[in-house]
C-alpha cells in the first residue's frame, strides 16, 4: 500500500483526490492547521487527519515521514506579495528541503496556467509571478536531487460546490445584469474531477516523472461566455440570464479596487485582472490530459449536472457519465 501526504487536501482539488486515493487503496494523510477544516473528508477508509502548519519547517518533515510521497495542493487567489511568496514560493522552497531530509523522493505538484517558470518575473500578476517562482524552485531541486517531480497547470476548476460558476449563478439570482471586468479573457475550464484523476495517475505512473502537463478543458471560452453559462445551467430568470455588461479596463479596475476593500475575501481583485492579461489556455507544446490516458469533460456538458436545481443530488461517477454522452 502506498502512503501519501496531501498539503491543501480539505480544499475544492484535495476532497476529490481524497476519495480517488482511498478508493484505489492508498493510505491518505491531510495536513491541516485545524482538524474541523477536514471534517468533510475524515470518514474516508484509510484516511488520517494529521494536525499541523506546514509553513514551519519541522513541522512539515515530521509530516512527511513514513510517506512515499506527497502532493502539493496549496495556493491562494488573493493576497500581497508576502502572502503569495509565502504560499507560492517559500512552500515549495520548504516542501523540497524536507522531502530530502525525510527521504520522500515523489512531489507532484499543482501550479497553474500560464506560468513561466524560465522567466516567472515577466509575469504580469503578483499570482502567476510566485507561482512561477514556486515551480522553478521545486525544478531546480528536483535537478540536483533525487527528487521526482511531476506539475500539473490547471486552468480555472470548476464543478459541484465550486467558487466560480457556482458563484456566478448565485449573483445573477440577485441583480438585474452583470457588470464585468476582463470579460473578454479566455479560459480552457476543467472540471475538478479530472484534475484530481491526472494528480492519480501521475502518482501511478512513473513516466510522468520530470515532465510538465496542462491540465485543461476541451472548450476554450470567455469569462463573459462563461458569466452567461453559469446563469443559463443554473436556470437564472428562466435559463434566459442577465445581460452582462462589459465594463472598460479602468471601470473593471475600479471595480476590483471596490471588490476588495469589501470585507471577507473578494470576488474579484486588481491582480486577478492582471492574471487574466495571459490567455488561460494552452497554447504551447506540453503534454495534457490526453498523455495521461484521460478525455477532459466539457463544461458545456457538466455545468448544467450541478447548476440545474434538479441535479443537485448528482453523483460524482453520474456527472462523469453526463459528460461522456
Amino acid at each position: 500500500m502506498k502512503n501519501v501526504l496531501l498539503l491543501g487536501g480539505t480544499g475544492f482539488v484535495g476532497s476529490h483526490l481524497c476519495e480517488k486515493l482511498t478508493r484505489q487503496g492508498w493510505h491518505v494523510t491531510v495536513a491541516t492547521r485545524r482538524a474541523a477544516n477536514a471534517s468533510h473528508v475524515q470518514m474516508l477508509p484509510g484516511l488520517q487527519v494529521a494536525v499541523g502548519d506546514v509553513h514551519d519547517p519541522a513541522t512539515l518533515e515530521r509530516l512527511l515521514a513514513e510517506h512515499d510521497a506527497v502532493v502539493n495542493l496549496i495556493a491562494i487567489l488573493h493576497g500581497d506579495e508576502t502572502s503569495f511568496a509565502k504560499a507560492h514560493v517559500a512552500l515549495p522552497q520548504a516542501l523540497a528541503r524536507a522531502c530530502t531530509a525525510s527521504g520522500v523522493k515523489r512531489l507532484v505538484h499543482i501550479s497553474a496556467l500560464g506560468v513561466n517558470d524560465r522567466q516567472p518575473d515577466a509575469a504580469p500578476s503578483m499570482y502567476l509571478r510566485s507561482k512561477g517562482r514556486g515551480e522553478a524552485a521545486l525544478k531546480a531541486a528536483a535537478h540536483s536531487s533525487a527528487l521526482a517531480l511531476t506539475v500539473l497547470r490547471p486552468s480555472v476548476i470548476y464543478g459541484d460546490g465550486d467558487q466560480f460558476l457556482n458563484l456566478f449563478a448565485r449573483l445573477q439570482r440577485v441583480f438585474p445584469f452583470m457588470p464585468l471586468a476582463g470579460a473578454q479573457a479566455r479560459f480552457q475550464p476543467v472540471w475538478v474531477e479530472d484534475v484530481a484523476e491526472a494528480v492519480l495517475r501521475c502518482l501511478q505512473q512513473p513516466a510522468t516523472i520530470g515532465l510538465t502537463y496542462n491540465a485543461v478543458g476541451p472548450d476554450i471560452l470567455t469569462l463573459k461566455q462563461l458569466v452567461q453559462l453559469a446563469a443559463q445551467a443554473g436556470g437564472v430568470n428562466h435559463g434566459r440570464g442577465r445581460p452582462v455588461l462589459a465594463l472598460p479596463a479602468g471601470l473593471g479596475r475600479l471595480q476590483a479596487w471596490l471588490m476588495e476593500c469589501a470585507p471577507g475575501a473578494p470576488l474579484m481583485s486588481r491582480d486577478n485582472l492582471d492574471s487574466m492579461k495571459v490567455d488561460n489556455v494552452a497554447g504551447d507544446t506540453l503534454p495534457g490530459l490526453s498523455d495521461l490516458g484521460l478525455t477532459p469533460a466539457s463544461v458545456l456538458a457538466i455545468a448544467p449536472t450541478y447548476l440545474g436545481r434538479s441535479h443537485h443530488h448528482g453523483t460524482l461517477n453520474g456527472l462523469r457519465q453526463s459528460a461522456r454522452r
